[in-house]
């Protein structure tokens, strides 16, 4: 017997635990821990459930996580999108400064292509980017017309890379205010 103390007063095993309202059958626990066993052991097979429309790229920026939200919901897409988020948007997906950024995209735009059968992509720059600051090392922000270019310079040079690798899927380009407006760039 299991002495949980030396000298008197000890508690011994059987004195502290009564087993006999949870006791149970040798074979149901040898099922019970099969069962269990085999559970962990066999791998599951995730499925996703339908399809969605589009993959979208948005920035980081949490001043426009929910404009970005209530854009895409106002277009018809509410729950019908894949969501990627990279710094810069499509920036981000581009820039030689962050190259892991870029594949990690394009994996992410492949596994929603292959999983939820995506016909097309949804890239959502934004004015006042932060990301373009820090990455590009000037503040376009200043000059509405050179912050256009730069951001439709880096829209298109993405929408031809996702071009060159999936031709049949649909690119949309827009260019977000900070008030959630979106001027499409053609």
């Amino acid at each position: 017997m299991a002495h949980y103390a030396k000298g008197e007063g000890a508690l011994h095993h059987h004195d502290c635990c009564d087993y006999s309202s949870v006791a149970i059958g040798r074979r149901r626990f040898v099922g019970l821990a099969s069962a269990t066993v085999l559970g962990l052991a066999a791998p599951r097979l995730a499925r996703a459930a339908g399809t969605a429309d589009a993959l979208v790229l948005s920035c980081i920026d949490y001043r426009l996580t929910g404009k970005t939200a209530d854009y895409l919901a106002a277009q018809g897409l509410a729950g019908k999108y894949d969501h990627t988020i990279l710094a810069g948007a499509a920036l981000g997906a581009v820039t030689d400064k962050y190259p892991d950024w870029g594949h990690t995209f394009r994996q992410h735009l492949g596994i929603a292509i292959d999983l939820h059968h995506i016909h097309e992509v949804i890239i959502l720059d934004h004015r006042d980017c932060g990301a373009y600051k820090v990455i590009l090392g000037k503040d376009y922000a200043a000059d509405p017309a050179a912050e256009t270019h730069i951001h439709t310079t880096m829209l298109h040079r993405l929408r031809h890379d996702i071009h060159r690798h999936h031709p049949k899927l649909g690119v949309r380009l827009g260019l977000m205010a900070l008030d959630g407006t979106v001027e499409a760039i053609a």
